[in-house]
Order: structure tokens, then C-alpha cells, then sequence
């Protein structure tokens, strides 16, 4: 299936299409860190390398991994950048600009989505694991998500890997004709009848790699803010309606 790859590379060049001009000195920094780089990590580049704020540090991102780089190629920082004046955390902005721009290249054809009958207020894709305790919980809630105007988009993230049991359930669910009445079944319990079709549960989970999604319900904001676990509905409504 090649839908994986196209949408790595979308990804890759919509994050570099996004790069600012830069001046003589700091090509040259780029050009120190990417070779340092290659020498660490030799099978594998950065998909960015840009300057931040601070004089002489860089931000590096592989994949949806961001860490900080000084120009002699020499330091390498993990953690998050705060600007302490302005109160803002520039590696959580990185992420979700990353998140965003991963959820954009993503078809919303392939999503099973959930959406109100009334206004649409806001929209929440949530990566869903059908064996997942508090998935279910959410599901068996979504009359109160949607009666609050919050549509859900779910994507595939079962946690057991590929090939596994929740994996086929997901791949099954995303193949039925109804795939939402398939996906309440198979939430509800119900064994559903063992299905394949080009699906994109392979492509979903490589965006859940790719936005550090490490447990399930994982719920994605519209500006790329994730929330980890499951929210109810009306402190999820009261969360959107603040912002």
C-alpha cells in the first residue's frame, strides 16, 4: 500500500515549503549541524533544521521528534524552549504546527466521523483503539459530544501494533459498508466478521507516530493542542468554547 510514503513526503515538503529565508551565517550553521548530524545519525537526515530566537541554537526535527542543536554542531539540548518573557513554549508551538499540518494531509474520506445534526461548533479527531476501556467510554458518550456542536473525527491507533487482534478489528471496521454502525458494534464487544480492503489504519498510525501519540483516546484540537485521555463531554465543550 503506498499511501504512507505520499503522505511522509507531503508532510516532509509542506515543513520545509514553510522555512524562512536565512542569512549567510546561519546557512553555514545549518550546513556544520546537518554534517555533525550524519556523522551521529548516518542513515538518517533531519527534516528540519532552522534557528530559533536564541542566538546560536537551532531546532532539529526528525520525524515528530524536536531537540536543539548550537551552531558549532557541538551541543544537542532534549527538552522543551521557553520564552520567559512572553510566557510561550516555542518547542509545544513546534508540535503543534507539526500536529496541524500532519491532520491536514490527512484524507478526512478515510476518518469515520461522528458529526452533530445541528451547528458544527468544533472538531475533534481522536485516535481510537476499538479494545481501549476509555475509548469505549467516549464512544458510548458521543450523543453528548455532538448535542455540544463537537464533531469527532476518529482515526485507527491500535495500541498492540500491526497484525494484532485490535489491529484486524480496526482494519474490519474501516472496511464495512456502514463503518460507523461497524464501529459501535465492535466497541459494544460485538465480533465483527473479519474484513480487508485498501485501508487506511497503516497510514493513521503513522501519523499517530509522527504526532507522539503514545495511548488512546489521544484527542487532536484544531490548532494542533493534543490532549491526552479521555475528556467529558462538557469539560471538553467548556475547554473549546474558552479558547
Amino acid at each position: 500500500m503506498t499511501r504512507t510514503p505520499l503522505f511522509l513526503a507531503a508532510f516532509v515538503t509542506l515543513l520545509l515549503g514553510a522555512a524562512p529565508a536565512l542569512w549567510a551565517g546561519e546557512a553555514e550553521d545549518i550546513a556544520t549541524i546537518k554534517q555533525r548530524l550524519s556523522q551521529i545519525i548516518p542513515n538518517d537526515q533531519p527534516d528540519v533544521v532552522r534557528p530559533t530566537p536564541l542566538a546560536g541554537l537551532y531546532e532539529v526535527i526528525y520525524g515528530g521528534q524536536i531537540f536543539y542543536v548550537t551552531a558549532d554542531g557541538r551541543y544537542l539540548i532534549e527538552g522543551d524552549l521557553l520564552d520567559l518573557q512572553k510566557m510561550v513554549n516555542l518547542t509545544e508551538r513546534t508540535r503543534k504546527g507539526q500536529r496541524k499540518a500532519v491532520l491536514e494531509r490527512l484524507d478526512e474520506d478515510d476518518m469515520i466521523v461522528f458529526r452533530p445534526q445541528g451547528a458544527v461548533k468544533h472538531v475533534v479527531t481522536v485516535f481510537t483503539d476499538v479494545d481501549c476501556g476509555y475509548c469505549r467510554k467516549l464512544h458510548r458518550e458521543m450523543d453528548q459530544y455532538l448535542n455540544r456542536g463537537i464533531e469527532i473525527r476518529y482515526l485507527a491507533f491500535p495500541r498492540s501494533g500491526k497484525f494484532t487482534e485490535s489491529y484486524y478489528k480496526a482494519v474490519s471496521a474501516w472496511c464495512a459498508k456502514d463503518r460507523q454502525a461497524a464501529l459501535t458494534r465492535a466497541k459494544q464487544g460485538e465480533k465483527l466478521p473479519r474484513a480487508q480492503c485498501d485501508n487506511p489504519v497503516d497510514e493513521h498510525m503513522a501519523a499517530a507516530r509522527m504526532v507522539g501519540v503514545s495511548g488512546t483516546p489521544t484527542l487532536l484540537l484544531e490548532d494542533g493542542e493534543m490532549i491526552t485521555g479521555y475528556v467529558p463531554a462538557d469539560r471538553l465543550a467548556q475547554m473549546l468554547d474558552g479558547r
